[in-house]
């Protein structure tokens, strides 16, 4: 215990995080033996020339083993991950709306039958909980002033491929790196209460940076010290930024907080899957940001505001998910579980509405 606090000290941690670890550190026992050994048969990087899963490649039977672990007990719950979808949600406006058109009753003609349907129409994948592929953003090797045409030929992508290789018409689907190219996420998830460990019991500012040291802080926090982030996890990171989700004048998708480009990196080394939080962006948006007129979050590279998506998206092949809904998981405090994602198979798709879940035993 004295050990603990005295290098949560040398982290210059509040004392929030070393009171819950004293509480917490003995997780280990309970969990670590079933952790260790189907970690060994994860894959990592690098990968091979023409790769188009990125960290995806970590899935297979190791994850699957680890994930197996967490849905095994009497007290067990499923936690939905994702915002109900309906066209009252708040919207983003850097993609048109989308809209759900609800049939009248219809019936066939000779028979006793009734059936009911709907439409949809706008941006699925700019709008509620979504899934960026790892298609969904490429790079310019200098900044774009604006004025004329994109140099589209120019921009580069994950492993290295061009334009012409993606895209390679303005109207064509992904050839390259879209979301058919991703399988299936079944792997064991890491849950952070920021809302708790950084904020003191609120939710976290706009613009507010979450630093690795903040996400070791609370792994040792959590009881997660001993364990880490290992190849292929899931981590999700509570905000309580979806607090402001209810309420159209807070407005949700204007700012928000986010990861720091150093904690992209250091997820990067950790070869995870993916990252999730609670706030549209998972780069950090400082008031004014997003509307362009404010500066860009602090420590980001010259030209790359959004360097959080540059590095996961473009270098790491780690893939997001925006928008998550993570309240209910955090306030039981499941911080380890089984978690499956599954995006549409959308041949060429860039973005996609997701539904992931979490199951896991509350209390942990």
């Amino acid at each position: 215990m004295n050990r603990v606090l005295m290098v949560l000290a040398g982290l210059g941690l509040n004392a929030a995080y070393a009171t819950a670890a004293g509480a917490q550190e003995m997780a280990q026992e309970q969990h670590g033996a079933g952790v260790e050994p189907s970690s060994i048969r994860v894959p990592t990087p690098p990968w091979p020339p023409g790769d188009e899963r990125g960290m995806a490649n970590t899935q297979g039977p190791g994850t699957w083993l680890r994930c197996a672990q967490y849905m095994n007990g009497p007290k067990v719950e499923v936690y939905e991950l994702s915002h109900l979808l309906s066209n009252s949600i708040p919207m983003s406006p850097y993609g048109p709306k989308v809209e759900y058109q609800f049939r009248p009753t219809a019936g066939l003609p000779g028979t006793r039958h009734a059936f009911n349907g709907e439409s949809v129409t706008g941006d699925q994948g700019s709008q509620g909980t979504q899934l960026d592929s790892l298609g969904h953003f490429g790079y310019l090797p200098d900044p774009w002033s604006g004025q004329g045409a994109l140099p589209s030929d120019a921009v580069r992508y994950y492993g290295g491929f061009r334009q012409a290789d993606v895209k390679p018409t303005p109207q064509s689907p992904l050839q390259k790196l879209g979301l058919d190219k991703m399988p299936p996420i079944i792997t064991s998830a890491v849950l952070l209460d920021a809302r708790k460990y950084i904020g003191h019991g609120s939710a976290l500012k706009a613009g507010q940076r979450i630093t690795p040291q903040d996400i070791e802080g609370m792994l040792r926090a959590q009881g997660l010290g001993w364990r880490g982030l290992l190849p292929g996890d899931v981590l999700y990171i509570y905000t309580g930024w979806e607090e402001n989700w209810a309420d159209p004048a807070k407005e949700y998708y204007l700012k928000g907080p986010g990861l720091s480009y150093e904690a992209a990196k250091y997820l990067t080394s950790k070869a995870i899957v993916l990252v999730s939080l609670d706030c549209p962006f998972i780069d950090p948006a400082p008031e004014g940001f997003v509307e362009g007129h404010g500066p860009p979050p602090a420590g980001t590279p010259p030209g790359l505001p959004y360097a959080v998506h540059h590095q996961h998206l473009t270098q790491a092949g780690i893939y997001q998910i925006e928008n998550a809904h993570l309240k209910e998981m955090a306030a039981d405090k499941v911080w380890l579980s089984c978690t499956m994602i599954l995006p549409l198979r959308v041949q060429g798709g860039a973005s996609s509405p997701i539904r992931p879940v979490a199951i896991g035993t509350p209390g942990q």
